[in-house]
């Protein structure tokens, strides 16, 4: 028994999410289609992390157990970018010996990028929040700070049946002028819960209009409770960066 681990960019436009789910086209099910098709091996593919439909993400990181595995690891990027779709891209690729790589367990951190932008603009509208109504960046920037840290989340979180936990450690959470019109939040932690990152985004929003404050947001947090929670941002904007292993793993790809 073999482990392939993939590197995967996407565009989350047309799909449902990351996961297997019975209600849309998803990632995971193209994935493994694409591996039947090369390979003929049918196997499950397990992602670092999950998306909402409309998610996108540059380096989402996914494993495969095999049992036989013939295409070289220097061909694998090329085989399965021959048949899948234009919106999901390998870009890279690494053939493990061992059965014990996780991608999603062996993850130490993953971070995420969210984009805003000033301008209705039709190229970017799929992949940047248009808010319409204005904000101040500078309070924006602000109130990132108040979820740096390890804290409980389940205010700014959606409910998931499935989460018994929702402390996360945040080591980065910083808001980027990328140019006039455009901001972009970087946000990285051990772990995220379901819908956190739309949740703090929509928060920060309602801060940056001047509808909360920081000590109000501070406080919500403390109270554990989704009631006070703000309108989520939208998916679009939303962007699984990349996954980050401990070095001892040597998850390097090609």
């Amino acid at each position: 028994m073999s482990t392939i681990v993939l590197c995967v960019a996407f565009d989350g436009t047309n799909y449902c999410g990351m996961q297997t789910q019975p209600n849309g086209s998803n990632i995971q099910d193209e994935l493994e289609k694409a591996i039947k098709e090369v390979s003929g091996v049918t196997t499950q593919v397990v992602a670092a992390g999950r998306t909402d439909s409309g998610v996108h993400a540059q380096g989402m990181v996914v494993h495969v157990r095999v049992e036989d595995w013939r295409i070289p690891q220097e061909s694998t990027r090329k085989a399965l970018n021959s048949v899948l779709p234009d919106d999901i891209v390998i870009t890279g690729a690494q053939l493990r010996d061992d059965n014990v790589f996780h991608a999603r367990f062996d993850a130490v951190a993953r971070e995420y990028s969210y984009t805003i932008t000033t301008v209705q603009n039709p190229l970017t509208r799929l992949y940047a929040w248009y808010p319409r109504i204005p904000f101040d960046t500078a309070i924006l920037q602000q109130s990132a700070e108040v979820f740096l840290g390890e804290h409980d989340f389940t205010t700014f979180s959606k409910l998931n049946a499935d989460t018994n936990n929702h402390v996360c450690d945040v080591t980065e959470c910083w808001w980027q002028v990328v140019n006039a019109t455009t901001v972009q939040l970087h946000i990285k932690a051990n772990r995220f819960v379901y819908g956190m990152v739309r949740s703090v985004v929509g928060t920060m929003m309602d801060v940056a209009r001047g509808k909360r404050t920081n000590d109000e947001v501070r406080l919500a947090l403390e109270k554990k409770d989704r009631v006070l929670n703000s309108p989520i941002a939208p998916a679009h904007g939303l962007v699984f960066e990349k996954a980050y292993y401990p070095e001892a793993l040597a998850v390097n790809f090609v």
